[in-house]
């Protein structure tokens, strides 16, 4: 069945067997003309009424989902071949942002700043209408990194989910309303990038876009911002380094390695796709890691001892496909055959430093390992990318791991782990891997206008 939709249509595939989940009406430009007017009507009550209130009803929000967290996992299993457990986490994943951003809303304050004469103060003020567009990958916990802050912060959001998972955010809509959320506060619009995408971010009562997606699509979607003085924050590509040291835990770093790329079936901004191994014990990691990748449990995303799941749909199994040719020598694992987008966890071990699947997001479940020398050299090589989003480095040594960190250009290093996002820090990239921080004790402060008033004291 081919991927490719109807004009005023999106068709939803389940990426594990190839079936029809739905079939959603597509946003035209008329729609969202109608549902910014909605939206800008719903925000003036909304940023007007008391914090506490606006507090309160995210609270709900948050305990609704709560309550729906099985229904809300089933469903992203259908429409995104999650692995059941992973959908569950995003589920509460968006429970949590509620919560978190439902407390910040009381302490969204301005600042008293001395001047001669009087008195200065400032003001934290919303900015409006907040277009949100969500990536098919973490379908739910992006759309919330959004979502969540900005209604906070006093704005009302529209949500354009990807053209391939649109069901989990309509439901969230629907959940949203039950909670008590203002009707067209919180809208949702499915459709097509260049329809309804492009009509979201050229639209003038629209204050600012959060996207989530491809480099490529990103700069389109700042370009067409800057023609608009449009505020605009972008989570782009990685292509992440994974360095790991010869003074390493050797065992812990080659037991993790695999599922740091192979997470989400590797559809990853965050994905550690280059392993980068200090040549004295690149073999011995190796011997390591081969177990490691052929023990990875691929198949049905509902049974719950599945770790990776399908890939998204044909055109991303097609794309990962390009870029491990028969000339490349690999470490493989199994994957089903038959109906399905499914490809094996490959690990790359003898390439290029410079060839594609080295330097190119590939966004499946491939990775290369390739050696480097010193510290020097280590850096050299993570920093050899147009990306600059997450990466991780395995040392025992804590003045070489802050060293390290310091000098490899990233939004998001971790030491001996290879955790990447928490909702209670920051997370954004370097480079061409975005534009902007998201989350964290900041985040509503990045949808809010900051107003500065001077009282004079003067007689």
């Amino acid at each position: 069945m081919s991927d490719a939709p109807a004009p005023f249509e999106l068709t939803v595939l389940n990426p594990a067997t190839e079936e029809l989940v739905a079939v959603v009406p597509a946003a035209t430009r008329d729609d969202v003309d109608a549902a910014v007017a909605r939206a800008a009507a719903a925000q003036r009550p909304w940023a007007a009424a008391r914090p506490a209130d606006r507090a309160r009803l995210l609270r709900r929000f948050a305990a609704v989902v709560d309550g729906h967290i099985e229904e809300l996992a089933q469903l992203e299993v259908r429409e995104a071949g999650h692995t059941i457990g992973n959908a569950r986490w995003e589920a509460g994943n968006v429970r949590d942002l509620l919560d978190f951003a439902a407390g910040g809303v009381e302490r969204l304050s301005g600042r008293q700043i001395p001047v001669a004469g009087g008195i200065d103060v400032t003001f934290l003020e919303p900015l409006g209408v907040i277009g949100v567009i969500a990536p098919w990958n973490f379908p739910m916990p992006i759309a919330a990194w959004g979502l969540a802050p900005a209604l906070a912060a006093g704005n009302a959001v529209i949500l354009k989910p990807a053209e391939t998972t649109p069901l989990t955010a309509l439901r969230l809509a629907e959940l949203a309303l039950e909670a008590g959320i203002p009707e067209h506060l919180f809208q949702v619009l499915p459709g097509r990038g260049d329809t309804a995408g492009d009509a979201l971010v050229e639209h003038a009562g629209v204050a600012k876009i959060v996207f989530t997606g491809s480099t490529r699509v990103g700069k389109h979607i700042m370009a067409k911002c800057a023609d608009r003085v449009k505020r605009v924050t972008l989570e782009l590509g990685g292509k992440s380094p994974n360095i790991v040291f010869a003074d390493a835990d050797l065992e812990a770093a080659a037991a993790a390695a695999p599922m740091s790329f192979l997470d989400n079936t590797g559809q990853d901004c965050c994905a550690r796709t280059r392993i980068l191994v200090q040549r004295s014990v690149h073999d011995r990691f190796l011997d390591l890691v081969a177990p490691g990748i052929a023990a990875v449990a691929v198949g049905d995303p509902l049974d719950e001892k599945t770790q990776v799941g399908p890939l998204i749909s044909r055109t991303q199994l097609d794309r990962v496909r390009s870029f491990v040719t028969d000339d490349l020598t690999a470490i493989r694992g199994t994957a089903p055959e038959g109906p399905g987008f499914w490809y094996p966890p490959t690990l790359v071990t003898d390439v290029a430093p410079t060839a594609p699947v080295a330097v190119e997001e590939v966004f499946g479940p491939v990775a290369v390992v390739l050696p480097f020398e010193d510290e020097e050299d280590a850096v050299r090589l993570a920093n050899a990318t147009e990306y600059g989003l997450s990466g991780s480095l395995w040392t025992r040594d804590i003045g070489r791991a802050l060293r390290v960190s310091r000098a490899v250009a990233a939004g998001n290093l971790s030491v001996n782990s290879h955790s990447s996002v928490r909702y209670w820090t920051p997370f954004g990239g370097y480079k061409q891997s975005g534009l902007g921080r998201e989350l964290g004790p900041d985040a509503l402060t990045a949808f809010t206008e900051t107003k500065n008033v001077f009282i004079s004291t003067e007689a």
